[in-house]
């Protein structure tokens, strides 16, 4: 059986939860506890991110977790350009045993065209 990538995410998102970008806005504003992690490319969080986001690029998240979260239940939030990155991601740290992972469907994009609170390297520009 071969997969395309949209049909591999399609399968992991069965399988996580996931949360709009509204739902992070309002999480934000009523101050609750969570991790917002950002799982995009290098070039693509340098350019510019979500307001407070941690780093931790997809090709290193299953790595290098662990020096940013100690706590499995800890609630985290992964986002990537639209969704089917962070899907994927959210799915195996649940197979890591995190439990409270999810998913921001739209992304960075979704979040841009809402106008979400970024933060832009000064070496940079949109």
């Amino acid at each position: 059986m071969h997969l395309t990538f949209h049909e591999l995410c399609a399968i992991a998102k069965e399988n996580i939860r996931e949360c709009t970008v509204e739902d992070v806005i309002g999480m934000r504003n009523s101050n609750d506890d969570f991790i917002l992690i950002d799982i995009r490319e290098d070039n693509e969080y340098n350019k510019a991110h979500i307001k407070g986001a941690k780093h931790i690029g997809r090709g290193i998240l299953e790595r290098d977790i662990h020096m940013f979260v100690h706590d499995h239940s800890k609630k985290l939030v992964l986002y990537c350009g639209g969704g089917y990155r962070s899907a994927l991601a959210a799915e195996s740290l649940q197979k890591m045993g995190y439990t409270n992972v999810i998913s921001m469907d739209g992304g960075w994009r979704r979040w841009n065209a809402l106008g979400g609170e970024i933060e832009v390297s000064p070496n940079h520009s949109e």
